[in-house]
Parts: structure tokens; C-alpha cells; sequence
């Protein structure tokens, strides 16, 4: 077989949506389809291209001749401040504005004047960004959706057309907030029997009939159904109940995860370069966990978008501190809600030799490192997926979105969290740190945990395993050129 030119590659355009939970694994497959024979356009936002750019350096995304970056705007006001923007004004912008500036990208991709670059023989779209699939059909080439999200969560979302129509969603009025009502039980949903109404994505806590987000996921649920393929950064292992039943109601769906597994497999050093941090990560973490004794920290990481009170925060500050264990805090610069994250003088005292605190850092090397035994999490699929793949049991602190039925399954069926309440206390953050650390259903989680974590590695990492070979099918697909 001969050599195949640059212009017969395949040639896939990888666009996620623009937030950091969604960029980062978008970039995994973007790397692993590389490392797979594509040509890879990868799109962001011209907003987060410019926080790449300031968090990794302007030669970060100088990428390789076969990996390129393109942006787009995202229709949004222009803002100086490094924070995530507005997600329902974000939803409802990218879904309004950002098709056309997509079509152009494609459109200046197949130029033909342009020789260098083979023509775009797919498009690999975050399932919240599926306006794409409009360009897809226009060129008639194949397009997979990308869920970033757990198949839970996914399924989770599914659900919204029939909440409505059996009258759960909106809410009568605010009282049904508090007055036990999102504590029932369904029974209805396949693959989650007996979750509760307060564990489903939390978008449907709305008393307005016309709420946005509402409508921007009925939208793209329904659109799910157009994509030739959907994707899912999850073992068939870990969800395969949840992931039988979303098969049954929408195209082939795939399970490729843990991608940083899948991604060991890439051995390309002008690739590693290629970062998707929005924020400047703190390495010195490392040298701190290298000094700390193993299972002996407790990781503390609210993720990307997660906001508090200031009330919030000091009471886990003190949580922790009363804990008397080590903590690794990560507090972004926005996480306090309209304010600076100031912590009482009199915690940065008592906490000096045990705790470390930072704004970033390289989260999967921190939950790989031996000294971590915990993780304080808001739930967030790509941190719950990195925490079982690590074997790392969790104290849960879902935030919105999907975050909350992450808790529930690692709670209720994974047996892996503990869920703190929402109205966070100091007594009670340090009572599920204890127990987590060194209490006796903290080492019941961690031995599960450990047992994830092995079916994680036998799914991405062993010939044969299920996302290995998930990821061959969808390979072949893109490769295949029909919709």
C-alpha cells in the first residue's frame, strides 16, 4: 500500500463548546484522532482563545502543520475578565450567532486554492453545539456529537420533554424548592429507578414556563437524534444500564472513556504541548504532594464554573481546619460569587503546615499522585471520571446541571461519595472529611474506588477492552465518509 498524500488524510474539525469542562476533553480526541491519521482543525471562541493564549503562552497553540486552531466569535459582548462567561447566555449565543462564522471556517478549509490542507471529511461537535450539524448536512459528510457529560447526565436531560409533560417541571411556585417536593422518587426512568426529583439536572428548578435552559436542552435532545454517531467520555462498565437505555432511543452511541486513558496511547511530544487550561496551572502542587505521606491529603476542587457565597467559603475553610487533615484547596479568582475569595486570617494560621492553597493546578496528575486519599468535588463528569479512574473516593457538592446526578450515582449506586448539603456547615465538612480520611466508610468508598479504577484501566488501556474498541468503531465511521 502506498503512502497516503496530505490531501487523501482525513480531515476532522473538532469544535467544543466554550467552557473548560467541555474544551478539555475535546482536545483528548482531538489528540487521539490525530494520533489516528487525521488532520485535526480544532475551533474555539475568540474569547477563550485569548485565555489559552494568556494561561499557556503565545506559541501554546502553535500546534503541528496537521493540527491546527481556528476561532470563531461567540456573539457575546467582549470581555477582559478570566472567569467562564454566563452559561445561559453563552447556550443561547453560540446557538444563535455561531453558525455562520462555522460555515465560513469549513468553507475557507475546502477552498481549493488552499493545497496544504486536505477538505474537512467529518466534524466531531460538543453535543451542545449542535447548530453544526446543519454544516454537516450541507456537505454531506458525517458528524459525531460529543457529550461531555455522563451517560447519567445525558439520560438525565432526556428526560426534560417528559418531566414537562407530566407537569414537574416548572415548579407551581418558590416553596416547592423547600417544601420536600423535589424529593420524590421516580420510578419511571430506565437504568436510574428511585432517583429523585432534586437528582436530575437541576435546570428543571425553575418556576418560568419559558425558562431558557429549558428550551436550549429540549432543543438539543432533540436534535442528538440527527448525529450520525454520539460519543461519551464513560466505561461501559461503570453506566452500561444507563447507556442500554439511551441506545434505545437515539444513533449508536459510543463509550470511549476515560480519555486520558485512551490518550497514554498518543507518544507525541509536539502534541503534549498542546494544553487546554484556561487558567495557569501551579505545579508546585506536585513538590507539595511529594513531601505528604500517601492517602494522607484531601483534594479540594469546586472546578471551572462553581460559584459560592462568602459565607461558603469560610465555612469550609473552617470545616477543613477543624478536620485537623492535610487539604490541597484549588480557589479559582471568580469563586466567590461578585467578590475576591478572602479567607480568615486566624484559618491561614491554623492551617499553615498542613494545608496548601492555589488558583490552579494539573488536576489529573494531582489525583493520581499517591498522597491524595479524598477529593471535595463539585461533581463535575470530567473530575468524577478522573476521581474514579485514580480510584479516589469523593465528598459531594454538586453545584448545577448534571453535577447532581453525578452525586447521586456515585452516592447511591457507585458507591464511591458522600453527598454534604447543599447549606454547607463547618461541622458537617469536617465530619465527611474525617470520615473520608480515616473513618471506616471512607475505606469501605476507597476500596471500591480501587475497584473502578481497575475496570477503568481494563476498558481504555487493554486490547479488546470496551472503549478501546468503541473507539475503533467510531474511528471506522469518520473514516467511512457517509452519513
Amino acid at each position: 500500500m502506498g503512502c497516503i498524500s496530505l490531501l487523501e488524510k482525513p480531515h476532522a474539525v473538532c469544535i467544543p463548546y466554550p467552557a473548560q469542562g467541555h474544551i478539555n476533553p475535546m482536545l483528548k480526541l482531538a489528540k487521539i484522532l490525530h494520533h489516528r491519521g487525521f488532520h485535526i482543525t480544532f475551533v474555539n471562541t475568540e474569547f477563550n482563545h485569548k485565555r489559552l493564549l494568556k494561561s499557556r503562552g503565545s506559541n501554546a497553540l502553535n500546534g503541528l502543520p496537521s493540527f491546527q486552531f481556528k476561532t470563531i466569535p461567540d456573539g457575546l459582548p467582549p470581555s477582559d475578565v478570566d472567569a467562564t462567561q454566563d452559561i445561559p447566555s453563552l447556550c443561547e449565543s453560540t446557538t444563535t450567532h455561531c453558525l455562520c462564522p462555522f460555515r465560513e471556517i469549513l468553507g475557507e478549509i475546502n477552498d481549493s486554492s488552499s493545497s496544504k490542507v486536505p477538505p474537512v471529511s467529518c466534524i466531531v461537535s460538543d453535543g451542545v453545539m449542535s447548530f453544526t450539524l446543519e454544516a454537516a448536512k450541507e456537505l454531506g459528510i458525517p458528524e459525531i456529537l460529543f457529550w461531555t457529560t455522563s451517560a447519567c447526565g445525558f439520560l438525565g436531560y432526556m428526560q426534560y420533554s417528559k418531566l414537562i409533560e407530566k407537569g414537574l417541571t416548572p415548579l407551581k411556585d418558590a416553596s416547592y424548592l423547600t417544601n420536600g417536593y423535589l424529593e420524590q422518587a421516580l420510578d419511571w426512568i430506565p437504568g436510574m429507578k428511585n432517583i429523585r426529583l432534586r437528582d436530575l439536572p437541576s435546570f428543571l428548578r425553575t418556576t418560568n414556563p419559558d425558562e431558557y435552559m429549558i428550551k436550549f436542552i429540549l432543543q438539543e435532545t432533540e436534535r442528538a437524534k440527527k448525529a450520525s454517531a454520539i460519543v461519551l467520555n464513560t466505561f461501559e462498565e461503570l453506566e452500561d444500564d444507563v447507556i442500554d437505555a439511551l441506545s434505545s432511543i437515539l444513533p449508536p452511541i459510543y463509550s470511549i472513556g476515560p480519555l486520558h486513558f485512551l490518550q497514554k496511547q498518543v507518544d507525541d511530544e509536539s502534541l503534549a504541548l498542546l494544553g487546554s487550561n484556561l487558567w495557569k496551572e501551579e505545579p508546585e502542587c506536585l513538590e507539595w504532594l511529594d513531601t505528604k505521606d500517601s492517602n494522607s491529603v484531601v483534594y479540594v476542587n469546586f472546578g471551572s464554573i462553581t460559584v459560592m457565597t462568602p459565607d461558603q467559603l469560610v465555612e469550609f475553610a473552617w470545616g477543613l481546619a477543624n478536620s485537623k487533615q492535610s487539604f490541597l484547596w484549588i480557589i479559582r479568582p471568580d469563586i466567590v460569587s461578585g467578590d475576591s475569595a478572602i479567607l480568615p486570617p486566624e484559618f491561614l494560621e491554623e492551617t499553615k503546615n498542613r494545608g496548601l492553597l492555589a488558583s490552579w493546578c494539573p488536576q489529573e496528575q494531582v489525583l493520581g499522585h499517591p498522597a491524595i486519599g479524598g477529593f471535595l468535588t463539585h461533581s463535575g463528569w470530567n473530575s468524577t471520571l478522573e476521581s474514579i479512574s485514580f480510584g479516589v473516593p469523593m465528598i459531594c457538592w454538586p453545584f448545577f446541571a448534571e453535577q447532581q446526578t453525578n452525586c447521586w450515582f456515585c452516592c447511591t449506586k457507585w458507591g464511591i461519595g458522600m453527598e454534604i448539603d447543599n447549606n454547607v456547615k463547618r461541622d458537617e465538612v469536617e465530619s465527611l472529611v474525617r470520615e473520608l480520611m480515616v473513618g471506616q466508610k471512607g475505606k469501605d468508598m476507597k476500596k471500591k474506588a480501587l475497584e473502578w479504577k481497575f475496570k477503568a484501566e481494563e476498558s481504555a488501556m487493554t486490547s479488546g477492552g470496551s472503549s478501546c474498541s468503541n473507539l475503533e468503531k467510531v474511528v471506522q465511521m469518520l473514516l467511512s465518509k457517509e452519513i
